[in-house]
């Protein structure tokens, strides 16, 4: 369940004050600012998951990566979280996040930009695939926290709900026919080409991030100290919250488990069924969509029942929806096998952003503007963190005990990971806080 697919610093919009709040907010279509940091998003997106589809292609299909070579490529993507997950926090909260978007969009284009030259010139190997992935994964990073910290400097403290549901819907959308219009293209073109469409997403993100203003200024010298204090400081905030610690714990174990399942995932489609890359492309926007379905519906599920106990409802249903991957595989026939893991995989997505949608919401409001850098940094690292051992999991016990084995292995644990918010405060409340003391 990764929680993914925004949070700000203390330059952001002054707070609303008691009359104020209990009118609605502006509407954020006319709002240009937004509207361009929108699209930025929208776009790139749009390319990032016709890339998306092209990495495990390119590495069964083209260059017979074993089930361990795709576990290493997957801990490359996401070692990141885990080597500088913390102090990265630390550093945007120093720095203008906006910035920090840029460049790291404009690295990530050069890092794809790699791929097709490297494959034109008949010199692309695996190991070439994981130095990509690594240096995607430093720079995503770094944009990730600044993203999830911008959204409350852009807009209003009222006005964030309204603004991750556009942002996450128009996400979806792309997650939607991204991996289709990848899929139908693969039958033309070769899977390097790919690499292309998000070239051209991140240029035009850092295009649009350009155009975009904010009231954002960088943190004067003076109020820095030492790294080391602040990262501590951005991690206690998280172990000590009563509901963001157990949330943490929650993703984070969730992530680990479910993570066997999806490395092994393009092996399961791609090699164990034989469905092919255009079958991939359609699995993985039909779970888009029941993403964007999931963050639609959020709301009105909190309304019935409960905005607490949506977050442990959320997390069981998404271990049950897992079990489709390995059942896929005693379906007597490929379609009914394509049949199951489209269900499934849309019925994970869907949960998974009922579930995103309650706790980001939530940890943007109550967490202190000045630490929201260094909570989305230190939320990352335990949840995040955590992928590519579990990458590298995958990798071992697909290679040792086979995949279907593997596949149960992450079911049983998905389930299990529900535990800390199962038993935990959030059954009993009807709504989540909304404000943070300080």
């Amino acid at each position: 369940m990764t929680e993914p697919p925004a949070p700000p610093a203390a330059s952001g919009p002054p707070e609303a004050d008691a009359s104020a709040l209990r009118e609605a907010p502006p509407s954020l279509w006319r709002d240009r600012n937004f509207a361009a940091f929108w699209s930025a998003q929208s776009i790139s997106q749009f390319g990032v998951q016709i890339g998306h589809l092209a990495m495990p292609v390119l590495a069964v299909v083209i260059l017979g990566a074993s089930e361990f070579q795709v576990g290493v490529l997957n801990a490359s993507a996401t070692a990141a979280f885990l080597l500088i997950g913390l102090p990265a926090g630390a550093w945007v909260d120093r720095w203008l996040k906006r910035q920090v978007m840029i460049t790291a969009d404009l690295v990530r284009a050069a890092a794809m930009l790699s791929v097709p030259l490297l494959w034109w010139m008949d010199l692309l190997h695996m190991w070439h695939l994981y130095a990509v992935a690594g240096v995607l994964g430093i720079a995503t990073v770094f944009f990730d926290v600044a993203y999830q910290s911008y959204v409350p400097v852009l807009v209003r403290n009222d006005q964030v709900p309204d603004a991750n549901s556009k942002l996450e819907s128009t996400a979806q959308l792309a997650r939607m026919g991204g991996p289709a219009a990848g899929g139908a293209l693969l039958q033309v073109i070769a899977a390097p080409l790919l690499f292309l469409a998000d070239t051209v997403g991140y240029l035009f993100s850092a295009l649009f991030l350009a155009r975009t203003r904010d009231r954002e200024v960088r943190a004067p010298r003076h109020d820095r100290r030492p790294l080391a204090v602040e990262i501590k400081e951005g991690l206690g905030f998280v172990v000590r919250h009563p509901l963001i610690s157990r949330i943490a714990a929650c993703t984070g174990l969730t992530n680990f488990f479910a993570g066997l399942a999806a490395t092994l995932f393009p092996l399961l489609v791609l090699r164990e069924l034989g469905l092919g890359a255009g079958a991939l492309g359609l699995v993985y926007s039909v779970a888009a969509a029941g993403g964007l379905l999931g963050a639609v519906a959020a709301p009105r599920l909190a309304k019935l029942t409960g905005e607490g106990a949506l977050i442990p409802l959320a997390s069981l249903a998404s271990a049950v929806f897992l079990m489709a991957m390995p059942l896929s595989v005693l379906m007597p026939d490929n379609a009914w096998a394509l049949i199951l893991l489209v269900v499934g995989e849309a019925g994970l997505s869907f949960c998974s952003l009922v579930y995103n949608v309650m706790q980001v919401t939530m940890r943007q409001r109550v967490c202190p503007p000045r630490l929201l850098g260094r909570m989305n940094a230190s939320i990352r690292f335990l949840v995040y963190g955590v992928l590519p051992l579990s990458g590298l999991l995958a990798g071992v016990l697909g290679h040792a005990m086979g995949l279907v084995p593997t596949l149960w292995i992450g079911v049983a644990g998905t389930l299990l990971a529900a535990v800390p918010v199962l038993f935990s405060p959030l059954w009993g409340l009807r709504r989540l806080p909304d404000s943070y003391e300080g």
